[in-house]
């Protein structure tokens, strides 16, 4: 039974590659909100640090071949405060299929009021899809469809990024795959019609103070790839003074996620993940592992957010300035950022 259903996954997966690539053609994470820039590039240069991150993803543990996921990303601000940078690399292995990208990131901040700020951010780069067909059972050993047992081939990609956000609360937009590039195996005799196709991502989350020790956080992320049906990641954690956090995430169509984590003199992460399956996969595999490890360097800018004082704080003000003449000093009240 095993083996069939192994021989199904292949089939299933040349079927992506040798026709019209359609459905999820992105990485999963299940810890989502701490791998956010892999998500949307609009957040490189968010924070007033230089935040590294690496993902280790291995799918469906038991199954020959499983998907598995690694990435590694770096991004910050610019001195001049308005901008930031990014770099993402990735290796997404499938079956007999492996795609391995890189793409760098530019974002622009605008200061919509003393507490919210857009992000807006480009990226853009290269992708390599490559088959192995050793590691197909062909039916017909003279297809001429797979040559020379290895087909790669390079394509650009490129990703856009909205991201609103405060000291509480964000909201986000995300466009992977915007230029839709056509797969052209150079080797190969196939000239279907494959593609990189458009996916949509919406995500969000809010950050509730409960007491000076503990908060609770609930976020989302919501994908779209038509003509796939629309999966949700919805995910909620419990923090303990911003060093230790406990939570789940549960995914449609797919599986429910435990996830643990821990600050290290805030300048370490590490947060670890494991997925049950719902599907009928579950038959086959002991689930899902996933490891994350985050290093924060020191501030490259200091960015004080200022909020004026109360209209009648500023009346008794102007009248104490009126007797100090030119003396008088404007007062401001700094509200610190992360």
């Amino acid at each position: 039974m095993k083996k069939t259903f192994l021989h199904t996954i292949v089939l299933f997966l040349v079927i992506v590659i040798f026709n019209n690539i359609r459905g999820q053609q992105l990485p999963i994470y299940s810890q989502y909100y701490f791998n956010d820039y892999a998500v949307n590039p609009a957040i490189g240069g968010t924070k007033n640090y230089i935040q590294a991150n690496s993902n280790h993803r291995y799918q469906w543990q038991g199954v020959t071949d499983a998907p598995r996921t690694y990435t590694l990303s770096a991004h910050g601000p610019l001195k001049n405060k308005y901008a930031g940078i990014g770099a993402f690399l990735y290796t997404d292995h499938v079956g007999p299929t492996r795609r391995t990208g890189a793409q760098i990131s530019y974002t622009y901040k605008l200061k919509i009021n003393e507490r919210l700020k857009l992000a807006m951010a480009l990226s853009g780069g290269i992708l390599e899809w490559k088959l192995d067909a050793h590691k197909i059972n062909l039916y017909d050993q003279n297809d001429q469809v797979i040559i020379d047992g290895v087909m790669r081939t390079l394509l650009p990609d490129a990703k856009f990024g909205l991201h609103l956000y405060s000291n509480r609360w964000f909201i986000g937009f995300a466009a992977p795959n915007l230029l839709q590039t056509k797969l052209k195996f150079n080797n190969s005799l196939y000239t279907g019609q494959s593609r990189l196709e458009n996916h949509f991502l919406i995500n969000g989350g809010y950050k509730f103070n409960i007491n000076k020790r503990l908060d609770f956080e609930p976020s989302a992320i919501i994908k779209y790839n038509n003509p796939a049906p629309v999966q949700v990641d919805i995910m909620a954690r419990v923090i303990w003074k911003d060093k230790f956090w406990l939570g789940g995430v549960y995914r449609t169509m797919d599986a429910a996620s435990f996830l643990i984590g821990v600050n290290y003199k805030q300048n370490l992460t590490f947060g670890y993940a494991y997925d049950f399956t719902t599907t009928n996969i579950r038959n086959y595999s002991s689930g899902t592992h996933e490891l994350m490890i985050g290093i924060r360097f020191s501030n490259v800018i200091e960015e004080p957010i200022y909020e004026p004082i109360k209209k009648e704080k500023k009346q008794k003000f102007k009248k104490k300035k009126a007797r100090q003449g030119s003396a008088g000093v404007k007062r401001f009240k700094t509200i610190d950022q992360e």
